[in-house]
């Protein structure tokens, strides 16, 4: 008997797709999901912890490269805890750990919401996802910029007036926050973008909010970003101003694309009166009414039978 390798009755995909999964398959899907999430986890800090120490020499990189940070030209951080480099040492290998894995438990993630969505939205899905990784990439590299640039402000603006020794805990809790900070909000354009796409606003109505969007730009990069300088918070609201200008462009496209703003009422103003045509006909005589016919009188109602012939010997 020939053996086949092909799986027989439907995958999990279908099932959950069609509804056909109960509630304890549901489950144990989860289950399996987290269990295979949690290894490409696992593996990805085994990793960050064997690259921890490269990944520390590239964010101490700013710091290094100011003159007061060298003791007998070493490059020297304060420690104030007896723990704190392992400490340390594990946070940056759980991030590391974070990014490395992410393929897998992103994956994990997506296939078990996947079969909810319907085509066009896994394949918008797709898009976005690859969009929202490289802007998050440069959100980082440019924060990693701004950390190196204006370091040396931050350090002698203060009350010392000079740059001095920094805790090693601090300083990479900074720059990773720096970086985490200007990586999300790269991600702006893509919620304009995802309103766009799902009909809620127009390009013209986005171009119309440009003025409270470099206001509320400004104003989250003045309150979120950590460096107290001007440089970092003036480049933070410049990128994302451009990335707005960008993806009001885009939505432009697909306004063109999708024929949007031809409705009949695109343009009007809500209190505009619309005009009435004048289309009045003259009153003409009417058509001649022909009288009725007469009506037939009733045939007379017949007399009723007697009581006793009315049923018969049954009823």
């Amino acid at each position: 008997m020939a053996l086949s390798l092909r799986r027989s009755g439907p995958t999990k995909f279908q099932q959950a797709s069609d509804g056909s999964m109960t509630l304890i398959e549901h489950v144990r899907e989860l289950r399996n999901r987290l269990f295979w999430a949690s290894l490409g986890i696992i593996a990805g800090l085994i990793v960050g912890f064997i690259v921890s120490q490269p990944v520390f020499h590239l964010l101490s990189g700013p710091y290094c490269a100011l003159p007061s940070s060298y003791i007998d030209g070493e490059c020297r951080f304060l420690v104030l805890g007896v723990a704190d480099t392992l400490i340390l040492r594990l946070k940056i290998a759980l991030w590391v750990g974070l990014i490395v894995g992410a393929p897998v438990w992103l994956f994990q993630l997506w296939a078990f919401i996947a079969p909810g969505l319907h085509r066009h939205e896994r394949k918008w899905a797709y898009v976005f996802v690859a969009i929202a990784a490289p802007l998050f990439a440069g959100g980082a590299v440019l924060a990693y910029f701004v950390v190196q640039h204006s370091l040396a402000f931050i350090m002698q603006a203060g009350v010392i007036g000079s740059s001095t020794q920094l805790e090693v805990t601090a300083y990479v809790g900074f720059v990773t926050s720096m970086i985490l900070l200007f990586g999300v909000a790269f991600e702006f354009p893509l919620v304009l973008l995802m309103l766009n796409f799902t009909g809620v606003v127009t390009a013209k109505q986005l171009m119309g909010w440009w003025r409270i969007v470099v206001f509320l730009s400004f104003g989250f990069a003045a309150i979120a970003t950590p460096d107290p300088g001007p440089f970092g918070m003036t480049l933070l609201a410049a990128c994302m101003v451009l990335l707005y200008l960008i993806a009001v462009g885009v939505a432009a496209i697909n306004d063109k694309r999708k024929g949007r703003g031809k409705e009949i009422y695109e343009g009007l103003d809500d209190d505009a009166v619309s005009p009435l045509e004048d289309d009045r006909e003259p009153v003409a005589a009417g058509n001649r009414i022909e009288m009725p016919s007469p009506v037939e009188s009733p045939e007379p109602v017949s007399k009723p039978l007697p009581l006793e012939s009315r049923y018969d010997d049954m009823t």
